[in-house]
Protein backbone atom coordinates (compact mmCIF):
# COMPACT_ATOMS: atom_id res chain seq x y z
CA UNK A 1 0.00 0.00 0.00
CA UNK A 2 2.91 2.40 0.68
CA UNK A 3 4.82 1.76 -2.32
CA UNK A 4 1.73 2.17 -4.44
CA UNK A 5 0.86 5.87 -2.99
CA UNK A 6 4.35 6.72 -3.49
CA UNK A 7 3.96 5.73 -6.50
CA UNK A 8 0.93 8.35 -6.90
CA UNK A 9 2.59 10.83 -5.16
CA UNK A 10 5.12 10.78 -7.85
CA UNK A 11 2.68 10.66 -10.69
CA UNK A 12 1.12 13.84 -9.46
CA UNK A 13 4.45 15.53 -8.64
CA UNK A 14 5.65 14.66 -12.25
CA UNK A 15 2.16 16.29 -13.84
CA UNK A 16 2.76 19.63 -11.23
CA UNK A 17 6.10 19.73 -12.49
CA UNK A 18 5.34 19.83 -15.81
CA UNK A 19 2.49 22.26 -15.64
CA UNK A 20 5.14 24.73 -13.07
CA UNK A 21 8.22 24.20 -15.27
CA UNK A 22 6.07 24.99 -18.98
CA UNK A 23 6.41 28.54 -18.05
CA UNK A 24 9.93 28.22 -17.74
CA UNK A 25 10.68 26.75 -21.01
CA UNK A 26 9.13 29.66 -22.38
CA UNK A 27 10.83 32.13 -20.47
CA UNK A 28 14.06 30.42 -21.33
CA UNK A 29 13.37 30.15 -25.16
CA UNK A 30 12.61 33.95 -24.99
CA UNK A 31 16.08 34.67 -23.24
CA UNK A 32 18.01 32.66 -26.13
CA UNK A 33 16.48 34.52 -28.88
CA UNK A 34 16.70 37.52 -27.39
CA UNK A 35 20.48 37.06 -27.30
CA UNK A 36 21.04 35.47 -30.80
CA UNK A 37 18.74 38.45 -32.27
CA UNK A 38 21.01 40.96 -30.44
CA UNK A 39 18.32 41.95 -27.96
CA UNK A 40 18.01 42.93 -24.39
CA UNK A 41 16.74 39.58 -22.72
CA UNK A 42 14.16 39.36 -20.18
CA UNK A 43 15.06 37.15 -17.38
CA UNK A 44 13.68 33.55 -17.70
CA UNK A 45 11.34 34.27 -14.69
CA UNK A 46 9.03 36.89 -16.82
CA UNK A 47 6.05 34.56 -18.30
CA UNK A 48 5.93 33.54 -14.36
CA UNK A 49 5.49 37.64 -13.87
CA UNK A 50 3.05 38.23 -16.77
CA UNK A 51 0.42 34.80 -15.80
CA UNK A 52 0.63 36.90 -12.13
CA UNK A 53 -0.42 40.32 -13.40
CA UNK A 54 -2.88 38.84 -15.77
CA UNK A 55 -4.11 37.01 -12.86
CA UNK A 56 -4.69 40.03 -10.89
CA UNK A 57 -5.98 42.12 -13.24
CA UNK A 58 -10.06 42.61 -13.42
CA UNK A 59 -11.58 40.78 -16.69
CA UNK A 60 -13.84 43.05 -19.52
CA UNK A 61 -16.14 40.52 -20.94
CA UNK A 62 -18.38 42.19 -24.27
CA UNK A 63 -21.75 42.26 -23.94
CA UNK A 64 -23.05 39.27 -26.06
CA UNK A 65 -20.70 37.12 -24.41
CA UNK A 66 -22.44 33.18 -23.75
CA UNK A 67 -21.39 30.98 -20.72
CA UNK A 68 -19.56 29.28 -23.11
CA UNK A 69 -17.09 32.00 -23.58
CA UNK A 70 -16.92 32.49 -19.86
CA UNK A 71 -15.91 28.32 -19.95
CA UNK A 72 -13.99 27.88 -22.49
CA UNK A 73 -10.49 29.09 -20.82
CA UNK A 74 -10.91 26.79 -18.19
CA UNK A 75 -11.64 24.04 -20.72
CA UNK A 76 -8.78 24.67 -22.77
CA UNK A 77 -6.67 24.80 -19.72
CA UNK A 78 -8.23 21.46 -17.74
CA UNK A 79 -7.58 19.64 -21.36
CA UNK A 80 -4.12 20.55 -21.19
CA UNK A 81 -3.96 19.44 -17.62
CA UNK A 82 -5.07 15.82 -18.54
CA UNK A 83 -3.01 15.90 -21.45
CA UNK A 84 0.75 16.57 -19.62
CA UNK A 85 -0.97 14.57 -16.62
CA UNK A 86 -0.51 11.49 -19.36
CA UNK A 87 3.00 12.14 -20.66
CA UNK A 88 6.25 10.81 -19.14
CA UNK A 89 8.37 13.68 -18.41
CA UNK A 90 11.26 12.29 -15.66
CA UNK A 91 10.10 8.64 -15.00
CA UNK A 92 8.05 5.23 -16.26
CA UNK A 93 6.27 2.46 -14.83
CA UNK A 94 3.86 5.39 -12.91
CA UNK A 95 -0.14 4.58 -12.36
CA UNK A 96 -0.85 6.99 -14.81
CA UNK A 97 0.95 5.27 -17.36
CA UNK A 98 -2.37 3.45 -17.64
CA UNK A 99 -4.06 5.98 -19.18
CA UNK A 100 -1.13 7.11 -21.07
CA UNK A 101 -1.83 6.71 -24.96
CA UNK A 102 -1.14 8.51 -27.63
CA UNK A 103 -4.67 8.56 -29.60
CA UNK A 104 -6.04 9.89 -26.03
CA UNK A 105 -3.41 12.58 -26.26
CA UNK A 106 -4.26 13.75 -29.59
CA UNK A 107 -7.95 13.61 -28.32
CA UNK A 108 -7.00 15.96 -25.55
CA UNK A 109 -5.54 18.54 -28.17
CA UNK A 110 -8.61 18.45 -30.48
CA UNK A 111 -11.03 19.26 -27.65
CA UNK A 112 -9.16 22.58 -26.58
CA UNK A 113 -8.38 23.73 -29.91
CA UNK A 114 -12.10 22.67 -30.86
CA UNK A 115 -13.54 24.97 -27.99
CA UNK A 116 -11.16 27.80 -28.80
CA UNK A 117 -11.97 27.91 -31.89
CA UNK A 118 -16.02 27.79 -30.63
CA UNK A 119 -14.91 30.80 -28.43
CA UNK A 120 -13.43 32.74 -31.31
CA UNK A 121 -16.98 32.34 -33.14
CA UNK A 122 -18.89 33.37 -30.08
CA UNK A 123 -18.49 37.32 -29.95
CA UNK A 124 -18.91 37.60 -33.86
CA UNK A 125 -15.88 39.71 -34.10
CA UNK A 126 -14.04 39.14 -37.94
CA UNK A 127 -10.78 38.99 -36.08
CA UNK A 128 -12.20 35.54 -33.81
CA UNK A 129 -14.06 34.30 -37.04
CA UNK A 130 -10.73 34.48 -39.45
CA UNK A 131 -9.02 33.19 -36.70
CA UNK A 132 -10.75 29.90 -36.34
CA UNK A 133 -11.36 29.34 -39.63
CA UNK A 134 -7.31 29.43 -39.84
CA UNK A 135 -7.10 27.09 -36.67
CA UNK A 136 -9.41 24.76 -38.10
CA UNK A 137 -7.78 24.35 -41.82
CA UNK A 138 -4.29 23.62 -39.41
CA UNK A 139 -5.27 21.45 -37.57
CA UNK A 140 -6.84 19.32 -40.57
CA UNK A 141 -3.57 19.72 -41.73
CA UNK A 142 -1.83 18.95 -39.26
CA UNK A 143 -3.46 15.78 -37.21
CA UNK A 144 -3.08 13.00 -39.83
CA UNK A 145 0.43 14.34 -39.96
CA UNK A 146 0.93 13.66 -36.34
CA UNK A 147 -1.17 10.10 -35.74
CA UNK A 148 1.10 9.08 -39.38
CA UNK A 149 4.07 9.60 -37.09
CA UNK A 150 3.19 8.11 -33.58
CA UNK A 151 1.26 5.21 -34.97
CA UNK A 152 5.12 5.00 -36.41
CA UNK A 153 6.05 4.68 -33.11
CA UNK A 154 3.34 2.57 -32.15
CA UNK A 155 4.04 -0.06 -34.88
CA UNK A 156 7.65 -0.01 -33.56
CA UNK A 157 6.92 -0.52 -29.75
CA UNK A 158 3.64 -2.72 -30.51
CA UNK A 159 1.64 -0.18 -28.19
CA UNK A 160 -0.02 3.10 -28.04
CA UNK A 161 0.81 3.86 -24.59
CA UNK A 162 3.27 6.78 -24.52
CA UNK A 163 5.57 4.99 -21.32
CA UNK A 164 5.46 1.69 -22.50
CA UNK A 165 6.95 2.71 -25.96
CA UNK A 166 9.28 5.37 -24.21
CA UNK A 167 10.42 2.54 -21.79
CA UNK A 168 11.04 0.34 -25.01
CA UNK A 169 12.99 2.45 -27.04
CA UNK A 170 15.12 2.93 -24.23
CA UNK A 171 15.74 -0.54 -23.69
CA UNK A 172 16.41 -1.73 -27.26
CA UNK A 173 19.68 0.88 -26.99
CA UNK A 174 20.81 3.13 -29.68
CA UNK A 175 19.55 1.41 -32.66
CA UNK A 176 19.48 3.28 -36.38
CA UNK A 177 16.11 3.34 -37.68
CA UNK A 178 15.44 5.44 -40.44
CA UNK A 179 11.73 5.77 -39.87
CA UNK A 180 12.29 7.13 -36.49
CA UNK A 181 14.58 9.91 -38.17
CA UNK A 182 11.34 10.98 -41.42
CA UNK A 183 8.79 10.61 -37.71
CA UNK A 184 11.26 12.97 -36.16
CA UNK A 185 11.19 15.73 -38.88
CA UNK A 186 7.22 15.00 -39.47
CA UNK A 187 6.33 15.67 -35.66
CA UNK A 188 9.01 18.60 -34.90
CA UNK A 189 7.16 20.69 -37.96
CA UNK A 190 3.79 19.75 -36.70
CA UNK A 191 4.88 20.78 -33.09
CA UNK A 192 5.96 24.05 -35.06
CA UNK A 193 2.40 24.16 -36.80
CA UNK A 194 0.72 23.63 -33.32
CA UNK A 195 2.21 25.67 -31.31
CA UNK A 196 1.66 28.70 -33.72
CA UNK A 197 5.30 29.15 -34.06
CA UNK A 198 7.68 30.24 -36.97
CA UNK A 199 7.12 29.80 -40.18
CA UNK A 200 3.35 28.67 -39.61
CA UNK A 201 2.48 31.93 -37.17
CA UNK A 202 4.35 34.59 -35.17
CA UNK A 203 3.05 34.74 -31.54
CA UNK A 204 4.87 38.15 -30.67
CA UNK A 205 2.36 39.57 -33.42
CA UNK A 206 -1.04 40.91 -33.67
CA UNK A 207 -1.13 42.11 -37.41
CA UNK A 208 -4.18 40.78 -38.71
CA UNK A 209 -2.73 38.90 -42.42
CA UNK A 210 -0.67 36.53 -39.96
CA UNK A 211 -2.66 35.82 -36.19
CA UNK A 212 -3.56 32.27 -36.43
CA UNK A 213 -4.32 31.41 -32.97
CA UNK A 214 -3.98 35.23 -31.31
CA UNK A 215 -6.88 36.09 -33.21
CA UNK A 216 -9.09 33.80 -31.59
CA UNK A 217 -8.51 35.34 -28.16
CA UNK A 218 -8.44 38.68 -28.99
CA UNK A 219 -11.48 39.47 -26.89
CA UNK A 220 -9.90 37.60 -23.48
CA UNK A 221 -8.36 39.57 -20.84
CA UNK A 222 -7.42 39.28 -17.33
CA UNK A 223 -7.92 35.56 -15.89
CA UNK A 224 -8.84 33.99 -18.42
CA UNK A 225 -6.26 34.99 -21.14
CA UNK A 226 -3.70 34.06 -18.12
CA UNK A 227 -5.24 30.53 -18.30
CA UNK A 228 -5.26 30.13 -22.09
CA UNK A 229 -1.57 31.52 -22.18
CA UNK A 230 -0.66 28.88 -19.59
CA UNK A 231 -2.14 26.39 -21.81
CA UNK A 232 -0.46 27.54 -24.69
CA UNK A 233 2.65 26.83 -22.81
CA UNK A 234 2.24 23.72 -21.63
CA UNK A 235 1.06 22.60 -25.14
CA UNK A 236 4.30 23.52 -26.15
CA UNK A 237 6.20 21.61 -23.32
CA UNK A 238 4.54 18.51 -24.30
CA UNK A 239 5.78 18.59 -27.67
CA UNK A 240 8.78 19.26 -26.66
CA UNK A 241 8.73 16.29 -23.99
CA UNK A 242 7.15 14.21 -26.77
CA UNK A 243 10.59 14.93 -29.04
CA UNK A 244 13.08 14.72 -26.36
CA UNK A 245 12.02 11.67 -24.73
CA UNK A 246 10.57 9.47 -27.11
CA UNK A 247 13.38 9.56 -29.92
CA UNK A 248 15.73 10.18 -27.24
CA UNK A 249 15.00 8.77 -23.93
CA UNK A 250 17.90 8.12 -22.34
CA UNK A 251 18.12 9.04 -18.41
CA UNK A 252 14.34 8.78 -18.18
CA UNK A 253 13.83 7.02 -14.38
CA UNK A 254 12.63 3.84 -14.47
CA UNK A 255 12.89 3.18 -11.03
CA UNK A 256 11.27 5.61 -8.01
CA UNK A 257 14.47 5.88 -6.16
CA UNK A 258 16.48 9.36 -5.84
CA UNK A 259 18.74 9.44 -7.26
CA UNK A 260 17.22 7.86 -10.31
CA UNK A 261 14.59 10.79 -10.29
CA UNK A 262 17.27 13.40 -9.96
CA UNK A 263 19.08 12.06 -12.77
CA UNK A 264 15.60 11.99 -14.82
CA UNK A 265 15.07 16.11 -14.26
CA UNK A 266 18.49 17.23 -15.13
CA UNK A 267 18.71 14.89 -18.30
CA UNK A 268 14.93 16.77 -19.44
CA UNK A 269 15.90 19.87 -18.09
CA UNK A 270 19.28 19.36 -20.55
CA UNK A 271 17.55 18.16 -23.31
CA UNK A 272 14.73 20.37 -23.26
CA UNK A 273 17.16 23.61 -23.00
CA UNK A 274 19.19 22.21 -25.74
CA UNK A 275 16.19 21.62 -28.00
CA UNK A 276 14.79 25.49 -27.30
CA UNK A 277 18.13 26.67 -28.87
CA UNK A 278 17.24 24.37 -31.94
CA UNK A 279 13.95 26.02 -32.14
CA UNK A 280 15.34 29.62 -32.13
CA UNK A 281 18.06 28.66 -34.46
CA UNK A 282 14.66 27.68 -36.71
CA UNK A 283 13.06 30.70 -36.12
CA UNK A 284 15.82 33.52 -36.28
CA UNK A 285 16.84 31.79 -40.08
CA UNK A 286 13.61 31.11 -41.71
CA UNK A 287 10.73 34.05 -41.81
CA UNK A 288 6.92 33.75 -41.54
CA UNK A 289 5.55 32.11 -44.94
CA UNK A 290 2.19 32.83 -46.20
CA UNK A 291 -0.90 31.14 -44.87
CA UNK A 292 -1.52 29.55 -48.50
CA UNK A 293 2.04 28.18 -48.27
CA UNK A 294 1.02 26.45 -44.96
CA UNK A 295 -0.61 23.15 -46.52
CA UNK A 296 2.49 23.28 -48.28
CA UNK A 297 4.40 23.05 -45.09
CA UNK A 298 2.13 20.50 -43.28
CA UNK A 299 1.29 17.77 -46.60
CA UNK A 300 5.30 17.74 -46.37
CA UNK A 301 5.00 16.92 -42.69
CA UNK A 302 2.49 14.32 -43.88
CA UNK A 303 4.69 13.27 -46.51
CA UNK A 304 7.60 12.15 -44.15
CA UNK A 305 5.34 10.52 -41.68
CA UNK A 306 3.82 8.33 -44.11
CA UNK A 307 7.60 7.75 -45.52
CA UNK A 308 8.72 6.79 -42.04
CA UNK A 309 5.68 4.48 -41.55
CA UNK A 310 6.45 2.60 -45.11
CA UNK A 311 10.05 2.48 -44.28
CA UNK A 312 9.47 0.51 -40.84
CA UNK A 313 7.19 -1.54 -42.99
CA UNK A 314 9.96 -2.37 -45.51
CA UNK A 315 13.07 -2.11 -43.55
CA UNK A 316 12.22 -3.21 -39.51
CA UNK A 317 9.17 -5.89 -40.59
CA UNK A 318 10.62 -7.18 -43.86
CA UNK A 319 7.63 -6.33 -45.54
Amino acid sequence: MDSQLTAWALAAAQALLFIAAAPLLAGWLQRVKCHMQNRAAPAVWQPYRNLAKLLRKRMLLAENASWLFRAVPYIVFGAMLLAAAVVPLIAVRLPSAAIADMIVLVAFFALARFFTALAGLDIGTAFGGMGASREMMVAALAEPAMLMAVFTLSMTATTTNLSVATEYILQSGLVLRPSFLFALLALAMVAVAESSRIPVDNPATHLELTMLHEAMILEYGGRHLALIEWASQIKLMIYSVLIVDFFFPWGIATGFGAAALALGVMTVAAKLMLLAVILVVWETVLAKMRLFRVPQFLGFAFMLSLLAMLTHVVLETGG
